[in-house]
């Protein structure tokens, strides 16, 4: 089944399955009944019942359908054995950008963030705690040892990356430069990305190398979505409704602040307290969001000249800075041995479709001559499941 029909699925459907269920229930009552000799079927997960897995599986879907809906629609692009994984680690994520709304002091704010730490460890220990989010994640990393006979893992240090990048989000500390939030965009949604590859699996420096830089680009269009969210943060009892993948971070904090690089606002001379004042009448603030835009949509160029290179035969075109680092170091599974780079690029495409919502932010916000604090950026796009579906088939941005 493509990926359009998973998200449109035909509505005669049921009905065919019912008839045909009615079909086989007078053939299944003259059968002789039989007690099973086999040995019972076992959870995936150590200490979580197949209920409790189920279960953790729905709560994840709805955390994503109600606050990060593109994540949750793009999850069908995803290879089917990875799924389960990735619906874990997309909630991880929301679970991980409400921290700020949801907690009433910086210190507790740390204690949950320490909570998450903790409950990594025993996921990866596949003892998880009777959380939702920690037992479907521990469900999908057991499907995956148990798939790859124990030889691919997934990396602690990238989840505890995600967990440690969101301090920031407690106290909204400014960014001392474009390369700060690009750092930022790193740690968190291109880290999101490399993770994603791992359950595949896919060790490659090629998927790795383009998902950073789509990871850069979507975590910068997520600051910046987040942005009017951050500066003029609602009461508590008014919590963003949607995520929207874009993390809108630190909605609940006791006090506004505008996270825009300080680099480039002092180019183009714009004050904080201006835009307190004056939102999005403030002078310069425009320019402002035009040049950080500007270096998300650099990276989703770079991310698809990266492809085109590879169509071509060529190397992507330059070094991967991050090689050799802490989980970007590549052991060839066996249904790896033979592919090139554009084949396992190829392979893992679904993974890489952040880039389609991404794109289609920015145009958005193009056409608002980039006023940040017009409200229909804060929507979901009704064209995603149509665009998305259309990139999928023709492997292309």
């Amino acid at each position: 089944m493509s990926p359009l029909k998973d998200i449109i699925r035909p509505f005669h459907t049921s009905r065919q399955i019912c008839r045909l269920s009615q079909g086989r229930t007078r053939i299944q009552l003259s059968q002789k009944r039989q007690l099973n000799q086999s040995s019972p079927h076992s959870s995936p997960t150590t200490g979580a019942a197949e209920a409790e897995v189920q279960a953790a599986h729905k709560y994840c879907s709805d955390l994503l359908i109600k606050y990060d809906r593109p994540s949750y629609t793009l999850h069908t692009f995803i290879p089917r054995d990875a799924q389960t994984f990735y619906l874990a680690l997309r909630a991880l994520n929301v679970s991980l950008s409400m921290i700020p709304d949801t907690t009433s002091s910086y210190t507790i704010g740390l204690m949950r963030l320490q909570f998450w730490r903790d409950t990594i460890t025993k996921v990866l220990a596949d003892s998880p705690p009777k959380e939702p989010i920690a037992i479907l994640l521990a469900s999908a990393i057991s499907n995956l040892h148990e798939r790859t006979q124990g030889r691919a893992r997934i990396t602690k240090g990238w989840l505890n990356r995600l967990i440690n990048a969101r301090e920031q989000t407690l106290t909204n500390d400014p960014y001392p430069n474009i390369a700060a939030l690009e750092s930022y965009a790193e740690n968190t949604y291109s880290t999101l990305m490399y993770l994603t590859l791992s359950a595949l699996p896919m060790t490659s420096v090629a998927a790795d190398h383009i998902a950073s830089h789509i990871g850069k680009a979507a975590g910068i269009a997520a600051v910046l979505r987040g942005l009017p969210i951050v500066a003029f943060p609602p009461p508590p009892s008014r919590q963003p409704s949607q995520v929207d993948g874009a993390g809108l971070m630190a909605g609940g904090a006791k006090q506004g602040a505008v996270m825009l690089p300080l680099d480039v606002m002092a180019q183009v001379s714009v004050k904080e307290e201006e835009v307190f004042r004056l939102g999005a009448e403030a002078p310069g603030l425009r320019d402002a969001v035009f040049t950080v835009a500007t270096r998300a949509s650099d990276h989703l160029i770079t991310a698809q000249q990266m492809l085109s290179n590879l169509r071509a035969g060529q190397d992507v075109g330059h070094e991967f800075e991050h090689e050799g680092e802490e989980g970007h170091e590549y052991e060839v599974f066996n249904d790896q041995r033979h592919e090139s780079g554009l084949d396992e690029v190829n392979r893992a495409f679904g993974v890489f479709m952040p880039a389609v919502t991404t794109r289609l932010w920015l145009d958005r916000l193009q056409g608002v001559d980039f006023d940040i604090f017009r409200p229909e950026l804060l929507r979901s796009d009704w064209k995603l499941p149509w665009k998305a579906y259309m990139a999928f088939k023709r492997k292309n941005f």
